[in-house]
């Protein structure tokens, strides 16, 4: 039987990214979207002319109420991640919550108390590391081709959205909707952070959104260092102030080689590889051309049918929020902040195989 799925929140988010992966899943017969609330009346009358869709809901609270929904489908504002994962998770729901899972730590943290509790799961994007990019360098970090991780640089970035007023107001910001996915790549490889310093501001501090001059709340402009103990450091450069860039995501440097993700983390376009005991930099072709950012919805179905546990963990979202917070923080103050929580190392065991393309291209533009 489909898992029957309610969807809080019907911006850009959901029409073309979570829409896709939810009409794949349905047609494979797994999920079934039956549900859905957005505050605006004409987002509402969309959705139900493209499929029959109940919106007959007051609020966000009455479709979590409804008793036969499995997954709720989070993709509102930021500011009502955490309280709505709660209210869902204690539903017996289990939820897909978008980055960030929360805006405070407390309410991160009464989400993480409460998944663990649950007999349901808790997905919190960002997805990225069940890319088949991702997942084959995180193999070569464990395997120690490129020696013992020391240095990273990571970037993310972009002009700034034009709508979503929220995305300018307290509570919003670049680190929040664009650093976070460097950060959980950076974590997923490093492990845990011990500490932050960080430069974060307001470069714009007006910006055209619907039309509407408005004043900017929110930082849209930060570079964040992590210290990941050990004399191991990495850098997050991110910001709505970004035009346009040529250069990898992450570049992660090991005391016998380089990896280099090419493209962005959340859209992965293969990566590089440097060995001391090679001599030459060889291309690894993007793997899968297809993978979306939204797999998360997929990987919850799987584990929800295998009885799995997620590889992506609420404790990693957890504690990439925890950082963020501390890179404000360390701005204000002036200081580094040390950052208190964990996160368990990335387990794929329960995954399948990994079927990782092995062709490799020899930079001609090498020097050797």
């Amino acid at each position: 039987m489909p898992l029957r799925i309610g969807v809080l929140g019907l911006g850009s988010v959901f029409w073309t990214p979570y829409r896709s992966i939810i009409t794949k899943l349905t047609h494979e017969g797994r999920v079934e979207l039956v549900a859905a609330f957005d505050p605006d009346p004409a987002k509402r009358d969309a959705i139900r002319q493209l499929a029959d869709v109940d919106t007959d809901f007051a609020d966000a609270e009455a479709l979590i109420a409804r008793d036969d929904l499995d997954i709720i489908l989070i993709l509102t504002n930021m500011n009502e991640h955490g309280p709505l994962s709660l209210a869902a998770l204690a539903a017996g729901k289990h939820v897909l919550v978008e980055k960030p899972m929360a805006t405070s730590l407390a309410e991160a943290r009464a989400l993480v108390e409460a998944s663990r509790e649950a007999e349901s799961l808790l997905v919190c994007a960002p997805h990225i590391v069940l890319s088949p990019t991702y997942r084959a360098m995180h193999r070569r970090v464990r395997d120690g081709v490129i020696g013992n991780l020391v240095l990273a640089r990571s970037r993310y970035g972009w002009s700034g959205p034009w709508w979503g007023k929220w995305f300018y107001e307290r509570g919003g910001g670049a680190l929040f909707d664009l650093g976070v996915y460097n950060l959980t790549s950076l974590c997923g490889f490093f492990g845990s952070v011990r500490r932050v310093t960080a430069l974060v501001g307001t470069a714009i501090p007006e910006r055209v959104v619907e039309g509407e001059t408005i004043e900017v709340q929110s930082e849209d402009n930060a570079h964040v260092l992590l210290d990941f103990g050990d004399s191991r450091f990495g850098s997050v450069t991110t910001g709505f102030t970004m035009q346009k860039y040529r250069s990898p995501a992450i570049e992660l440097y090991g005391t016998e080689g380089v990896l280099q993700l090419m493209g962005d983390d959340w859209a992965p376009q293969g990566f590089e590889q440097y060995r001391n005991s090679a001599g030459v930099w060889e291309v690894f072709p993007e793997m899968d051309h297809t993978w979306p950012w939204t797999d998360g919805l997929r990987h919850l179905v799987d584990c929800n049918e295998s009885g799995a546990a997620t590889v992506t963990r609420p404790e990693h979202a957890y504690h990439a929020l925890e950082v963020m917070l501390a890179a404000t923080q360390s701005t204000q103050e002036g200081r580094f902040v040390e950052i208190e929580s964990t996160f368990p190392e990335l387990d794929y065991s329960t995954l399948p195989a990994l079927a990782e393309d092995d062709r490799r291209i020899h930079d001609p533009r090498t020097l050797v």
